[in-house]
């Protein structure tokens, strides 16, 4: 029976379509924000970071070269003079593969001539269908000047990629915040009174009309707070919370990381730290209707996170993110998940910032997913369940698309 088990585990996680609920990528019609391509892919800021420790090169000048050299550079270092073998570095193989390239015989150009750097619908297609996903939720910031211009020309957004408002601007700081509204059209006072909230809550009203997102989100210090008195406490407190409420729209929060740790290093330079989960636990607390998916970036607080949503049904942890998005600890975070939770978290998000991410990173949560479920499985036929294969295409859909789409209320 184990090895039939085994055989339906493995079957339900191959076929199964995923929904990838977060992303940083962007559809064809956005042009200047589509990201894809071999140089690319190897100028990932995981891959950066390990190439400039590895080569032993200041920052400063791998930053200086265009963009086909830092690849190059990143390639020489971490797949000609070394073996492959961190998990960002394996997934540049991995895509590789997929793409029949073989890296020790075609070597770098074998990869740029497979994998295409233009926008394309139908390369997103191959990709897409190359990772086994149906959609994927983007990142969209409605103060940055380059995706605003699309929204507001009215590109048209594949139904392959779906919105999601990210609110990181407004929960920063105050000054800043005006200077980015104010390149929106919309005035604040030094003094964040009433009036400025009201025009941040209007500010926010159009842009859920324009986008449809389907969540609202935010990633935070490790320190980040709630309650809070400061601007970015009373900004969450009288716009972001009540327009979660009016549209019944989830609030997806991602905290722990530490931005510019090493500045020189630009975005390969963050870190992780502890998070004050007691925040997530006053606020699920104080809003039991508001929808509240959570990521946390340290490895010392998934247990923390993973009690407090035994204890608050609203909260519901969802992936791996970034620095735990390891074999190792993908395996122990999800099986620790299934073991409190059941089968009600979100599985996995890809975080891909480059289209061909989706490819390796997919192909890495099906390999946790059937290793996780085969054991556990396995383990309840032992105490004597009868287990059959349609409860396991049933759970396996779940954890992949449904528990997330259903959240959103599009199940």
């Amino acid at each position: 029976m184990e090895d039939v088990i085994s055989h339906w585990v493995r079957d339900a996680v191959r076929r199964v379509r995923a929904i990838d609920m977060h992303t940083h990528l962007f559809p064809p019609a956005f042009a200047s924000l589509w990201r894809s391509g071999a140089d690319h892919v190897l100028t990932y800021h995981y891959l950066i970071a390990e190439a400039i420790r590895a080569g032993h090169r200041s920052p400063a000048s791998f930053y200086a070269m265009p963009l086909p050299d830092q690849a190059a550079w990143v390639y020489a270092q971490l797949f000609e003079q070394a073996s492959p073998l961190s998990e960002a570095a394996m997934g540049v193989v991995a895509i590789a593969r997929a793409f029949g390239v073989d890296l020790r015989r075609d070597g770098l150009m074998g990869l740029r001539e497979a994998l295409c750097d233009q926008p394309s619908d139908r390369y997103a297609a191959r990709v897409f269908e190359l990772a086994g996903v149906d959609q994927v939720v983007m990142t969209n910031d409605p103060l940055d000047p380059a995706e605003r211009a699309y929204w507001l020309e009215g590109a048209p957004v594949d139904a392959r990629f779906l919105p999601a408002l990210r609110l990181d601007p407004f929960l920063g700081d105050w000054r800043t915040l005006g200077e980015r509204l104010a390149e929106a059209g919309i005035s604040l006072s030094p003094r964040a009174d009433a009036s400025d909230l009201a025009a941040i809550r209007r500010f926010l009203e159009d842009w859920i009309e324009r986008m449809r997102p389907l969540y609202l989100a935010f990633s935070a210090p490790p320190e980040w707070a709630y309650p809070s008195e400061d601007t970015s406490g009373r900004v969450l407190e009288a716009c972001i919370l009540p327009a979660c409420a009016a549209h019944g729209l989830p609030l997806a929060l991602m905290i722990g990381v530490r931005r510019q740790v090493n500045t020189a290093l630009r975005d390969a330079g963050d870190a992780s730290g502890r998070a004050n989960l007691q925040a997530v636990e006053r606020l699920a607390a104080s809003h039991p209707d508001l929808k509240i998916l959570v990521t946390v970036l340290s490895r010392e607080d998934q247990h923390e996170l993973t009690v407090l949503a035994r204890k608050f049904a609203n909260v519901v942890p969802f992936g791996c993110w970034w620095f735990v998005n390891t074999e190792s600890l993908t395996r122990e975070i999800s099986a620790m998940r299934l073991e409190l939770l059941g089968p009600t978290f979100v599985l996995q998000h890809s975080d891909a910032r480059v289209l061909e991410h989706l490819v390796y990173k997919w192909a890495s949560a099906r390999e946790l997913a059937a290793h996780v479920l085969v054991h556990k499985y396995t383990k309840i036929a032992r105490t004597g369940w009868r287990v059959t294969r349609g409860e396991i295409e049933r759970e396996v859909g779940r954890l992949f698309r449904d528990n997330f789409l259903r959240l959103v209320g599009r199940a």
